[in-house]
């Protein structure tokens, strides 16, 4: 067993309470301690990469029991990208926070946001149901946290609202596997995807009644329609460096649709046959429409990034709704881009919003470098409704050619092409409105303010980085797109799963 492994939970579940204990009276300390940790956690994740480039999948058992009596953490493609997205991301957003002082508005930033990350990572780890909703327990309370961080009425009722609806959704999940159990006799991933398939069609409606429970939990996570309504509210007023973090969170919902319902339920399970393609696809257009006319209607900025959350987990999930390697491939692009894409905003935003003293779109007159930030709204809008030449472009290219070939191709291209072009609408009204109009109730004979200083590198970092990764992910579009088609044929073969994890325990499924 490889036990770096387990690092990328261990290690934030070590220092975390470290943090909340012994340095929450000394900030410095506390960011010394968190930033240690997260490129720590950037650099095992790095590794974790190169180990499975090989293509295997590597498997940890806790306390050395075997699967599928056991605890097990599995690594491979999907997973290891997945905690390496986290970790850049949260040095991202790390660095803003710190930057801005966001950070210092509360005594325990940093412990939550290094339990946030084990919670991360341990979902994308797991190689169990069960602690899949550890994880996500833990990701709830650490999350309620972060999103009440600095205090106040309105944020505190949107966090209340946020975890009422993931408290149900909590609940549904012990359904879920309360029945799973009870049809199949175990919740280990690669045990149940052997269970799955030895069960009699005409035995397998409790199987069924899961299937769809746990599309109803995921949906949740992955603010999909009809439960969606709960990310706008939460997003726009959670503290601006926390809502970008959060653009992981919905990809946690994905990444969980996807490994259940390619790996358990696959497309070769004959008791659950088209039922969850069936019910994702109308979902994941209704979604995107929300998503772009929530962009055209907001009035405030943040609400506005929040419907674009949303309707970007539209796109993303159209294609997860095919349920191909191809199009799974193309998914996978399309969130990579969309997690930067959504932090890049949200961070933009904090920036914006801080020297305009409010959110509404309305014109004001012009803070301090209007200029500047007038630029990179224009990239970031650029990049979050896929115009071209930004990864946004190409990863709604490779979506609409990831479903061509499926019945439902007409609906899925008009709603990916119209919800783009409302989405660009409601971009362009924004930033005119924010930045042009602004400058025109400029007075040329005024005065710059005595207090007016430039915005620091530091504060720019974080928007510039996740800017820059977009257009890295457009540079190098072949290479990340040969190791995600390699990731997405690796998700097919549910057989390698199996025999990796279950060993001599398991049963060949070819």
């Amino acid at each position: 067993m490889n036990h770096w492994i387990i690092a990328p939970v261990v290690l934030p579940a070590l220092l975390a309470p470290v943090i909340a204990y012994v340095m929450r009276h000394d900030i410095k300390l506390a960011r010394y301690a968190s930033v240690a940790g997260t490129v720590m956690l950037a650099a095992i994740s790095l590794g974790l990469l190169a180990i499975v480039a090989d293509g295997e999948t590597h498997v940890y058992y806790l306390g050395d029991w075997p699967a599928p009596f056991g605890i097990v953490l599995v690594l491979d493609r999907l997973s290891a990208m997945m905690v390496l997205l986290t970790s850049i991301l949260a040095l991202i957003v790390l660095w803003h926070a710190i930057a801005t002082e966001w950070d210092n508005r509360g005594r325990h930033f940093h412990a939550l946001f290094q339990f946030q990350l084990m919670g991360v990572c341990g979902a994308f780890l797991t190689g169990d149901a069960f602690n899949l909703f550890v994880f996500f327990e833990v990701l709830l309370i650490a999350s309620y946290g972060l999103m009440i961080h600095g205090g106040g009425k309105v944020r505190l009722k949107a966090g209340l609202q946020y975890v009422v609806m993931n408290l149900a959704g909590s609940t549904l999940f012990l359904f879920a596997l309360g029945a799973l159990y009870a049809s199949t006799g175990t919740l280990n991933l690669a045990d149940l995807a052997v269970k799955v398939r030895e069960l009699p069609v005409e035995e397998a409606a409790i199987l069924r009644v899961s299937a769809v429970l746990l599309l109803m939990v995921f949906a949740i996570k992955a603010a999909l329609f009809p439960v969606q309504f709960w990310l706008p509210a939460t997003y726009a007023n959670a503290p601006a460096p926390v809502a970008a973090l959060f653009a992981i969170m919905t990809k946690v919902g994905a990444y969980a649709i996807i490994r259940f319902y390619t790996l358990v339920f696959g497309p070769d399970v004959a008791a659950v046959d088209g039922l969850i393609g069936s019910w994702v696809m109308p979902a994941a257009v209704i979604t995107l429409a929300v998503g772009a006319i929530g962009v055209l209607g907001a009035r405030r900025l943040m609400p506005m990034l929040s419907f674009a959350v949303v309707g970007s987990m539209g796109t993303l999930l159209l294609a997860v709704a095919a349920f191909t390697p191809e199009a799974i491939g193309a998914g996978l692009y399309y969130l990579l881009h969309s997690t930067f894409a959504a932090a890049a905003l949200f961070l933009l935003a904090d920036l914006v919003v801080t020297r305009r003293g409010s959110d509404a779109l309305s014109a004001q007159p012009p803070i301090y470098q209007n200029g500047l930030f007038a630029a990179f709204f224009f990239v970031g809008a650029i990049g979050v409704t896929g115009m071209p030449p930004l990864s946004g472009f190409l990863g709604k290219l490779l979506v609409l050619d990831g479903v061509r070939d499926m019945p439902w191709m007409a609906t899925a291209w008009a709603a990916i092409l119209i919800g783009s072009l409302v989405t660009i609408v409601g971009f362009a009204r924004a930033g005119s409105v924010v930045f042009w109009k602004a400058t025109a109730l400029a007075d040329p004979e005024a005065e710059e303010p005595e207090d007016a200083t430039p915005i620091g590198v530091n504060a720019l970092a974080g928007v510039s980085l996740s800017l820059a990764a977009l257009v890295l992910l457009a540079v190098f579009a072949g290479p990340v797109m040969g190791y995600l088609e390699q990731t997405s044929a690796q998700l097919f073969d549910v057989s390698a799963y199996v025999d990796a994890v279950l060993g001599q325990n398991g049963e060949d499924l070819k």
